[in-house]
Order: structure tokens, then sequence, then C-alpha cells
């Protein structure tokens, strides 16, 4: 089976997700100050307005498994848009903290679904050579927007008395291409078999995307085997499938408790602690997006060369670094070294924990509990994120920014304990092989 148009197209378009979700994510990084001092909110509810997309994403990623196994992932996907738009219009015309929470929650619920159904609907279609460099399109997506989303705001700073409301409301316009664009998705052919048990369809996707009569034949062969062998319990914690459970929560928890989406959250008021001023805080953030992209790109041409485990590996050892040597910068008041090792940071997450995180979860779990084992990692993912969005400004009020940083390090410190004793390698392995090799079949 060879990537043919149909294949990259299908993955562009799912990825493009990715896109939305980045955007969202780090627009708020432009808009955060000005929403404060307009509402004139607390710390803590300010932390709460700006967690308000996370909790919503915890939400859409606890629930997004149900209409992936349900109605398919086609269908899903393409809600996913309506959401994002919906959000992007609201969030935009919101005339008090309650209605712009609520806005916001929407959105946090399209990218928490999206995190399930994007990524588990790429791997699915994706031949195993180069599954780890399609799936890991999405997370190139999430950092292009990231950047769109920094530049979007530099370009709409000062535009009017409430500029913020423009750089929330502009995600309306990718929400809306976006949503179209799934109209010509076909369905995954694994949930085809696995949940629909449609076998003919599903080799008629196989053609489409590439495969020819005899691949798609001995494909849809062993995804009917792999799906008889599969536990049938419908409760992933009952299916025996500790081990995929345990790899999905720690590689979320451990992604999150690096502090990535604090800097990207708050890079220009963390900026602003090293003295730079506002216009340069901005321009130093936009800095951030473009590495981030820069080594996502990277991270996405080593994924099926290097694989999954290395790049972890790779990442873990720059974590230890940069961020020690935020912490170190803050504390012996080297304020101008900041934005150099944060740009280290933000490297050393996009080639490891950035541009593997969404491909393993997609991966490690059967067919039929792919959807619940990729909701389980996203709704960690999210929780985590949620947490350390709520309480960082809080945090850098009642703690110094080195101590901060110091527990990142310490965090990572156990990250690369785990990935030396515990994470698998899964590059080039047919989903159905690696089922057996994680003793994940049934008899």
């Amino acid at each position: 089976m060879n990537a043919n148009p149909t294949l990259i197209a299908s993955a562009i378009i799912a990825a493009l997700g990715g896109f939305l979700f980045g955007f969202d994510t780090a627009v708020i990084s432009g808009a955060e100050q000005k929403i404060q001092a307009n509402w004139e909110l607390s710390s803590f509810t300010h932390g709460l307005a700006l967690s308000a997309a996370l909790w919503g994403t915890v939400i859409g990623s606890l629930v997004g498994a149900y209409p992936a196994n349900k109605y398919g992932r086609k269908p899903t996907l393409l809600w996913i848009g309506v959401l994002y738009f919906v959000s992007a219009v609201w969030s935009g015309l919101a005339t008090d903290p309650v209605s712009f929470m609520i806005a916001r929650f929407i959105g946090g619920v399209g990218v928490g679904i999206s995190t399930v159904a994007a990524p588990m609907y790429i791997a699915e279609i994706s031949p195993p050579g180069v599954r780890g460099r399609l799936t890991a399109m999405y997370q190139f997506n999430i950092v292009l927007g990231i950047l769109i989303a920094y530049l979007s705001n530099s370009q709409l700073l000062g535009v009017s008395e409430n500029d913020w409301r423009w750089m929330l409301g502009v995600e309306a316009l990718p929400a809306l291409i976006y949503t179209m664009a799934c109209l010509a998705l076909s369905e995954s052919p694994r949930w085809l078999v696995a949940v629909r048990g449609d076998s003919a369809q599903a080799v008629a996707v196989l053609k489409r995307l590439g495969a020819s009569p005899d691949e798609a034949q001995s494909q849809l062969s062993e995804i009917e085997a792999a799906a008889a062998a599969e536990s049938h319990h419908q409760n992933l914690f009952e299916s025996g499938l500790g081990k995929p459970i345990l790899l999905t929560f720690l590689i979320a928890f451990f992604n999150q408790l690096s502090g990535i989406n604090a800097v990207l959250y708050f890079a220009p008021r963390i900026f602003e602690l090293t003295g730079l001023a506002e216009d340069a805080a901005f321009l130093q953030s936009t800095g951030i997006g473009l590495t981030n992209l820069i080594f996502t790109m990277l991270g996405i041409f080593l994924i099926d060369l290097l694989g999954r485990r290395t790049l972890l590996l790779i990442g873990s050892f720059g974590y230890l670094a940069t961020l020690g040597m935020c912490s170190w910068s803050f504390a012996s008041e080297n304020f101008g070294l900041v934005p150099y090792f944060l740009f280290g940071f933000i490297a050393a997450h996009a080639i490891g924990q950035g541009a593997v995180i969404w491909v393993f979860i997609a991966e490690i779990f059967p067919n039929r509990h792919r959807a619940a084992g990729a909701s389980l990692g996203s709704a960690t993912h999210w929780v985590f994120a949620a947490l350390l969005t709520l309480v960082f400004p809080t945090l850098v009020e009642r703690f110094s920014p080195a101590a901060v940083f110091g527990f990142f390090t310490a965090m990572m410190a156990l990250q690369l304990v785990w990935v030396l004793t515990m994470v698998p390698e899964t590059k080039g392995v047919p989903l159905e092989r690696l089922q057996q090799q994680l003793g994940l079949a049934k008899d």
C-alpha cells in the first residue's frame, strides 16, 4: 500500500484539526492580560477564565470515544469543526466573563474530541512505514496553528481598543474551511471492520487509499483476525490492557508536567518577568512558535527513522538541560539568557514529546479499544493541562520563577527514567502486529 494522493489528502485534512487546536490554544496568550484588565479579574478568576477552554477539552477528550465509535471517525471530525466555529464567533462577541468562559469551553470540547479522533483516524488509514510521519502531521499542524496565532496576535495588537476580540474571533475562518474539507474524507477501514462489521466497504476504502486488490484483501484478513482476537469487554479497564493504559497515562502526564502549556499560554507574561517590554515579549512569543514549527518538522522527519522511543530520549535530555538552565537563569538574575533557554526547551519538546505523543497513543491499543484508549490519553493530558493553567498565575505570584522551572526539571528527570525502563518501540510495525507484540491478543 503506497502513500497515494488520496491517502495524503485525507491525512492532511484530518490533521487540520490540529491547526485549529494549536491556534485555539495559543491565541489566548495575546488576549489574556487584556481580558483580565477589561473585566478587572482576580488572579483566580483570571486563571478560571483562561482554563475554561481546557476544562472543555477535558470533557471533549472524555466523551470523544463515544461519537468516534458509534457514528464513525469522519462525522466526528466534521462536528469538531462546527464546535471550533461557534466558539470563535462567540468568544469574540462575549460581553462578560461567564459568556466568555462558556464560549471558550465549547472550543475546548472541540479540541478534546480532536485529540481523540484525528490522530486515531490518521493512524488507522496509514501504512506502517509512513504511519509515524502522517500521524505526526497532526502535531505539525498544532504548532503551525500556534505560530499563526502568535503572528496573528502581533498583527492585530492595537488594531482597536478591543483588539483581543479580533484575536479570538479570526479563528472562525479556518474553522469553516476545515469543516467543509471533512466532507471529502473516507471512513476509517478499521472502524468499518471492528465496529460496523462492513468488510466490503473497508476493502473499497483501502483501495481508494492506495492498496492493490491483493493488498486490500490481505490487510482485511489481518484486520478481521485481529478483531476476532481482541478482548470483547466494552470497558477499557476490564479488557486486559493494563500495559497500554499505563503507557498512555504516563506519556500524557509527563507531557504536561514539562510545563509546555504554561509556556505556550503565558509566553508574553514569562518574557515580561525578564524585563522585556510588551512589544518585545510578543515578538519573542512569535520566536517560540517558529522554533516549535522548525523542530516539529525535524521530529516528523525522524520519527519513522529513529523511532518513537529514541525521540523521547532525545527530548528528555533536552528538557533537563534547558529547564534546568531556565531555573538557574532566573535564580541568578541572568534574565537575558531566559529566552534562549526557553527556545531550547521548545525545541526539545517539539522533537521529542511533541512529535511522539499523539502517534504513540494512537498506535498502542487494539482497533476495538483504540478510541477509548485515545480518550484516556487525551483526558489525562488535558486534566493536567487545565490544572496547570488554572494555578500558573497564582504560582508565579507565590513562588519564584526559578522554583517553578526547577519543579518542571525534576518532573522531566522522572520522565527520563520512565522512557529508559518502560517505553517500547512501535515504529514500522502494523497495528495488528503491535497488538500481538504487546501481548494484547486474546484467545
